[in-house]
């Protein structure tokens, strides 16, 4: 017979596994999305930390994740990158993707997309930010559409909107990019074709 602690240990994680299969988001609630706004750490990176013996550090970012962002952007939404970090590697991942909303070293990150719906006219309700940790909880609480990765806090995965199938650095990015373009329809292989021949670099 299973003991207590083992009993408690499966029903944690089937109901985790629950929560991510069984939490659809509203494709009225995707339509209106006309911002959309991530983390780094955790969220296109795998939140590990990587230093050479030199002591450089080393971020490992994932190409299906820089494929979705550059489907964003060329489908007409405002891509942005909000970090509590600061680092060239950041920068340069941002510059290579063509996004120039790139807001580092930041702990109010809610602020910073009011500062973005202002310039750009859009609403907290139109947009979407992904985050993994506790200094993203007011950001996901505030937009109107909030997700996760799969390996998010336990705290911030009761919080969002959608728990992604996909980890941290792992695609997760990309599968909310994908849930946002199919649900306003501007995903398919005329709109590759089209990005294609621009030579996107990832």
């Amino acid at each position: 017979m299973a003991s207590k602690k083992a009993k408690i240990s499966m029903a944690k994680s089937l109901s985790r596994k629950t929560l991510s299969n069984t939490r659809h988001p509203s494709l009225a609630t995707l339509r209106k999305i006309r911002l959309i706004a991530t983390d780094v750490d955790g969220v296109l990176t795998d939140g590990g930390m990587y230093y050479s013996d030199s002591g450089q550090q080393i971020k490992k970012f994932n190409v299906w994740d820089g494929m979705g962002l550059a489907l964003l952007g060329r489908a007409g939404l405002i891509v942005g990158i909000i970090t509590t970090e600061k680092t060239k590697l950041v920068a340069e991942r941002a510059k290579k993707l063509q996004i120039t909303e790139v807001h580092q070293g930041i702990w109010d990150k809610l602020g910073v997309l009011e500062e973005m719906g202002q310039r750009y006219g859009v609403t907290l309700n139109e947009m979407a930010f992904i985050g993994d940790d506790i200094n993203d909880v007011e950001a996901l609480k505030g937009v109107g559409f909030s997700a996760s990765p799969a390996n998010a806090r336990p705290e911030i995965q009761k919080i969002v909107h959608y728990v992604c199938k996909a980890k941290g650095g792992e695609g997760a990015v990309r599968e909310l990019a994908d849930l946002i373009l199919s649900a306003q329809s501007k995903s398919g292989l005329p709109q590759m074709r089209k990005i294609s021949s621009k030579k996107v670099s990832l």
